[in-house]
This record gives C-alpha cells, structure tokens and sequence, in this order.
C-alpha cells in the first residue's frame, strides 16, 4: 500500500478498535480463562460503620467448590501496607491506611471483610451466604460540615479528627494577583451564594475485573485498569514485590472516566491470594457491588463570593469548600479539588482570588477522578455565581461575561492563579454558538412567554468555560506535591517490510488512541494508514509510561508519538543519502520518500526499512534499525475553551425540565479525526446534563447507599437527552507542536451550569434563585413553591 497525498491528521476516519469493540470480539478482563483458575468473590458489610466482634468463615469453608476462605488475619492484611495515596497536599494530611480486608472495624458500607476462593464465580457467590459476621454498631459519619464541629464522632479515632487536610492559594500571598479581602471590602456589588455538588458514581459500561496469574517466572496482572504502568509500580511498592517480576496488562478496557484510576485494595488482595493458593485467580465485581463499593465523584459544598464595580468589572473572587473524602483516601483523592483551585478564574480576569479547601472524612465509599476532576466543580461555581452577580447588577449574563473576559489579542495571558493561558478566541466561539441558538430570538421568546403567564417558562443557561488539560508538566505536579510526573512516552519500530508498530504509553480505554496515533504517523513517516499497529495498555512491551486521565493522551502522548517519528526519519536519513549517493543535506523528506533536490531519485523510507534490516551496506557505525523512542514533559498545560448554551422549558406545574435545544462551540485547538472529536463531545454533554437532571447517589441516615443498582440510579439512555447542535472554533495551542488541546472532558466540564442556569433562568421571575442537583421535577417544583412564598 502506498500512502496517499492527502494528509491523514483532519481526517474523519471510522476508528479502527471499533470492528472488535463493537462486535464484542475483544479480550476484557473477564473473558480471560486460564488453566486451573479459581475465583473471589468479596463479603462485603452492611453496616457503615462498627466494630467487627467475630467472623465466623467455618461454614462457607465447606461450600461446594470452596477452596478457601481469608479474612484479613489470614492474609496479614492488618499489617500489610495499605492502597496507595499518591498526592498527599500538604504536608500534615491525615492519611488512614486503607486495608485489603477490614480486621477490627469498618467505615463504610461495602468495604470488605472476607474473600472466598472457589472452583467458580457462583460457587464463591454462593458461600458468602455462609460467612457470619457480628458487628457492634458505631456512630455514622455522614454530614461533612458537622464533621468538623468540635466533639463530633470520629471517622478514625486514631487520628483525633475528621479533617484529613486544609489547602490554600492567596492571589496576594502568591504575588500573582490582589488581597480578595481588600476587593470584597472595597467592592460597589457582592454576591455569595451557596452551590452543592452531588455525588456521583462514575458508571462505566464495563465493572472493574482483575486476572492474577502466579505460575510463571513472572506475576502477570490483567485489569480494567486505566493506568497499568503506575499500577505495575504501585504493586510492586505497596506488596514489596519485585518490580521486574511483575507484568501488567490492561487489555481492551471497557470505560473508566477516572473511575478505574485507582490502585485497588481488590488488585491488591487477587495478587496475595493467587500467591497464597499458587494458582491463577480471577475476581470480577457485580454491578451493584460496584456502585456501592467502587470509588464516587464529585461530592463538594462550594461557598462562593464574587465582587464587583456597578459597570459590571468583577474585582474579586473568593472560594471556600467542603471536599468528602469518603472513608478512605483514593490515588489522587485529596487533590481533585485542588486541580479545580487554578480553574475558578475561569475565562475570566479577576484581580483578585483565594481558594480554600478542607477535606473531610465521612463513612462513605471514597471520592477520586471523576470525568473532569475538580473542573466541572470549578466551571459550575463560577459559571452560576457569574449569573447570579448578573441579575444582582440587571446586566444580560452574556454580557457581564463579554466584559470580563480574556480577550483574543490579549493572550498569552497569566491568570490570578498564576497560569498562563497560551490561545483561545472566545469572542468567536460565542459569537458562532449565539448563531446558532439564536440567541436574541429566544430572549425576546423568553419575554413573550413571561408576559403571557405561560405555565411552561422558557430559560436560556449560559457556560462559557476553559479547562487545563494535558495533565502533566512535571515540575507543576512537583510543586503540587503529586506523587509522579507527568511525562509520556512512545517508541515507534519501523518492520523490515515497511509495517510500522506504535508503542504508547497512554493506555486507551475508548478514546480512539488506534486510529488517531495511526493517523499522526502515517502523517509524520508517509506510511499508509493501514500498515500502522498502535501497541499498548502491557508494561512488557510499552514498557514506560503515565497512563490516561486528565485530557492528556493526544497533548502530551501524541506529541511522544510526534517525537519518535522525527528521529526515525532522523535515523533514515543517513541510509538514504547512502543509497542514493548524496550528500544528507541535498534530500528533502516529504510524503514518506527522501528524494534528491532538483532530480527524481527517491527512495522510500518502507525501502530504506529492509535495507537496514538487510544490513548489506549501511553507512559506517549505522545500527540494522530504524527504531526510536522519546519521552515527552510539556512545560504548561493546553487550555480549551468553548461556548455552551441551552434552552429548557420548565412547567411550572409539575417541575418537568425539557432542554428544547442546546448548543456547542468548542476550540479544542486542531483536530486530528473530527468523528473522534463529536463522539467525545456527545459523551461528555451526556454526563454533564445527567448531573444537572438526573444522578445522585443517595445515602441514608445509616449510611446505606439506597440506589445502588440501575433500576434505582438513573443513568440517561439517548431517550433522555435532546439532539445536540455542535460545532467548533480552532486557535491552535503553542504548548505541544501538534496544536492540540485536548476534548475528553470539555462536554462533561461546560454542560452542567449551562442546564441549570437555564432552569433558574427560566424560573427567576417566580423568585427561585437556585435548584440544588439534580434537578429533578419535584425539587424544581418544590423551589416554584418556595420562591413565591417568599
């Protein structure tokens, strides 16, 4: 096959995974059968918190196809290290360990106390039933705020509090901005409000699953995992096990959205267990058992106060929030909201900010990564207060938020926070999603219907955002107090006949990585599309990198892949002058073919891969290969950007939301394959909308999570959500020489303020200023009846 002229980076190629992944000819986790391999199932508790008086395991033991049963004593859980924490904040963080199994308590409902190994998974199931467990009941811990009063009931008594850490940024302590307290004094207009952000459980497609097999020379783990390399060395740290002795694998993983982020204490346990009984072992968890007992997102309390002259010039921002941590503390935890502190500015020129956050523990399932990941937190506030100083100041919110804006001739632009934004236009991304909403007519719709008396009301909700993606400059992480960096690696080994392999270490689990890598070296090496195979997700063969999470793979691995591929053709060069008898500096390299200035003598670099490999006649001190590798860490982070804007119909007398139409305009800088591109988008809005309408993990006064199954949490099918009208700008970023900027969590980041300030919006004249998430009909209707009481 010969590649074509036509450049493949653009280009809206269907993805190449999709043929296995659709069809389910694929290797997840839980397909993998190996010889003699026995399986786990997990008793988990019901109660959120007590004293575990006895565990009798006698009766299980003799189940059919029961192999074993451990508890924690069996398996020296007790004094084992616990699951990693790998971003401590400051430096007096409370860190609990977090057991494999639970030995003398629990703290939250789900966590385990016992694992049972069986012939088979229904076999281990079922001798669950036999294990009986006495607990003495302890005081729940469920309320945040109260949490941190004096003489509350402790989470971890061994600790003496329920605040695991307090972390805070100071425009005027950092020199990067003004004191906000001198604003706020000073200011004509300020306005605070109150936001909650609902926990939310992550829902992937595929439940978490991990394969152990002990029996060769090597420990080989499969798991659904999105980060195999930090889970290889995570292993290795937390078990003391030999790192070269460990092989990770994370086939064909089944969505994650930072919820399979995680170093588990269930990897953890399958590895101990496959040791103990020698042979290969396989734990997958049921659904239910994954909603109650896998991480959950978001879960915060946000105080914001924004200040302000009359004309509309913000002066100052203040945050203070509450973070639940849940029982324990996840990988990256305790610094979710943190990555959120840098994103409350938001497009916005504040001069003046300070960010507080206090991390509390509570007797639930722990938070981590949650698609976003302290952004869409971030986005929410600012977007809401920026309406809310709006109708404080009688000013359309669109144009409140023109005037204080970054403008497009003012970048690169440093931020109150310190960061510096390198592109964006967001004058232009308003103006084309403006166009197309029809901005002005919906307003004047608006009046009509409020004029009428209509009992449906229509509002207009705005979210004009921008996010840091390409987690990783390493020296920021550094500073952050993060426990890795944030480099990328990618290797490229040109065959012997002119097939290309592409090693990353940006593990996908449905981003596309196959096909967009494929695209971005066809480009670079003028190899066809087709001859080009994307390894990764196994630490044997990619044997480096920081996995996928924050909006990184195309920014900071892509740019790796960008990188390998300059030192191939670098690493021809010298070979292809040889066999054309030249001087390097006469050939010039364009579509995948060296060739003489001024004549038509040309080789291939496919022609120049076997010769290498033949080794016939090489230049003197060549080696008999092309490969190369790089490793990529990025100095600043890549800023997307975009304009969000949605029309809800709220009937006033049931509480009914209707979103009748929602509008997009992103910049996510270039774009490498634009049916990638809308598939993220569409799945981000998806996500973002199912927060502001539908889902929210409910617990209890015990601490019971009371809709832990799909009947009961409401995950949106297409039939919930309206037909999305996207498009986009492009402002190219300087941070990586791709341009790009990153798109996997820009729907989820601006959509959910863009709902609910629609429903306020539409609502504001009954004298509802705010409808706590989700918004479901009967809160809606309940803050109808509470506004006109008042």
């Amino acid at each position: 096959m010969t590649a074509t002229a036509e450049p493949e980076v653009g280009k809206a190629r269907l993805r190449k995974e999709d043929a296995r992944l659709i069809t389910g000819r694929t290797r997840w986790t839980d397909n993998i059968t190996l010889p003699g391999m026995l399986h786990l199932a997990i008793k988990r508790s019901p109660m959120a918190h007590a004293k575990i008086l006895n565990i009798d395991t006698s009766a299980a033991r003799t189940m059919p196809g029961v192999i074993a049963v451990f508890t924690a004593a069996d398996l020296d859980a007790e004094g084992a290290v616990g699951a990693p924490c790998a971003w401590p904040i400051t430096p007096d963080m409370k860190s609990p360990r977090r057991p494999m199994l639970a030995a003398d308590k629990v703290n939250f409902a789900g966590e385990g106390v016992a694992v049972v190994v069986a012939r088979s998974a229904a076999e281990a199931q079922d001798a669950l039933e036999a294990i009986d467990v006495d607990y003495s009941d302890l005081p729940v811990v469920l309320d945040m705020e109260a949490a941190l009063t004096d003489g509350y009931p402790l989470v971890h008594e061994e600790l003496g509090t329920n605040r695991n850490a307090l972390w805070v940024f100071d425009s005027g302590e950092a020199g990067t901005g003004g004191n906000v307290e001198d604003a706020i004094r000073d200011a004509e207009v300020t306005v605070t409000r109150r936001f909650r952000q609902q926990r939310l459980v992550p829902a992937f497609m595929e439940p978490r699953s991990v394969v152990v097999d002990p029996t060769a020379a090597q420990l080989t783990v499969w798991s659904a995992t999105q980060i195999p390399h930090i889970l290889k060395t995570m292993t290795a740290l937390t078990l003391g096990l030999p790192e070269h002795k460990l092989r990770v694998v994370a086939p064909d993983v089944g969505g994650g959205f930072g919820g399979k982020i995680g170093v588990l204490p269930e990897e953890l346990m399958a590895v101990v267990v496959a040791q103990k009984v020698g042979r290969p072992v396989k734990w997958t968890e049921t659904r239910s058992e994954c909603m109650l007992a896998a991480h959950h997102g978001r879960d915060q309390i946000q105080d914001i106060t924004i200040s302000a002259n009359r004309d509309g010039t913000v002066t100052g921002l203040k945050v203070d929030l509450i973070a639940d941590m849940g029982a324990y503390l996840g990988l990256v935890g305790p610094g979710v909201p943190i990555l959120g502190a840098f994103m409350f500015n938001a497009i916005y020129k504040f001069p003046a900010y300070r960010f507080a956050c206090t991390n509390v523990f509570t007797n639930k399932t722990l938070t981590d990564a949650y698609r976003g990941a302290g952004r869409p937190e971030a986005t929410f506030a600012v977007e809401r207060i920026m309406d809310e100083l709006a109708v404080e100041l009688g000013m359309d919110p669109m144009a409140l938020r023109e005037k204080n804006w970054i403008k497009h001739e003012e970048f690169p632009f440093t931020t109150v926070c310190g960061l510096t934004y390198d592109s964006g236009n967001y004058e232009a991304a308003t103006d084309r999603a403006k166009q197309l909403f029809d901005y002005d007519g919906l307003r004047r719709e608006q009046q009509e219907r409020r004029d009428r008396g209509d009992v449906v009301q229509l509002g207009i909700g705005i979210s004009t955002y921008t996010e840091m993606c390409g987690l990783a400059p390493s020296r920021v992480l550094g500073s952050l107090s993060y426990g890795a960096g944030g480099w990328e690696h990618a290797a490229i080994r040109m065959l012997p006949t002119g097939k290309v392999e592409v090693l990353t270490g940006s593990s996908a689990h449905g981003q596309g990585h196959e096909t967009a890598w494929s695209q971005i070296v066809s480009d670079q090496l003028g190899v066809p599309f087709e001859d080009i195979e994307v390894l990764h997700g196994d630490t044997q063969s990619s044997v480096r990198g920081m996995d996928t999470y924050g909006s990184r793979s195309l920014a900071v691995g892509g740019t790796a892949v960008v990188m390998a591929a300059e030192k191939v053709v670098a690493k021809a060069k010298p070979v292809a002058a040889h066999m054309l008898e030249c001087s390097e500096d006469d050939l010039e390299f364009s579509g995948g073919k060296f060739s003489v200035r001024g004549t038509d003598k040309a080789v291939t670099i496919q022609d120049i891969a076997l010769t290498v490999f033949l080794a016939h006649d090489l230049p003197e001190g060549m080696e008999p290969h092309l490969d190369a590798e790089a490793v990529y860490d990025p100095q600043n982070f890549s800023f997307p950007h975009g304009t969000h804007l949605c029309a809800t119909e709220v009937d006033t007398e049931t509480g009914r939301v209707t979103i009748r139409s929602y509008v997009c305009v992103d910049d996510v800088g270039k774009v490498v394959n634009p049916l990638i591109v809308e598939g993220q988008v569409h799945g981000g809005l998806v996500q973002g909308i199912s927060q502001a309408l539908y889902e929210e993990a409910v617990h209890d006064e015990t601490g019971t999570l009371t809709n832990g199954t799909f009947a009961d949490y409401h995950v949106p099918s297409a039939a919930d959500m309206p037909s999305f009208t996207t498009d986009r700008t492009e402002t190219a970023s300087t941070t990586n020489p791709l341009g790009v900027k990153g798109v996997g969590e820009a729907g989820t980041i601006a959509s959910t303020p863009a709902v609910v300030n629609a429903i306020v919006d539409a609502l504001r004249h009954l004298g509802v200023h705010e409808v706590e998430m989700p918004c479901t009909p009967k809160r809606v209707w309940q803050a109808i009846q509470q506004g006109g009481a008042r």
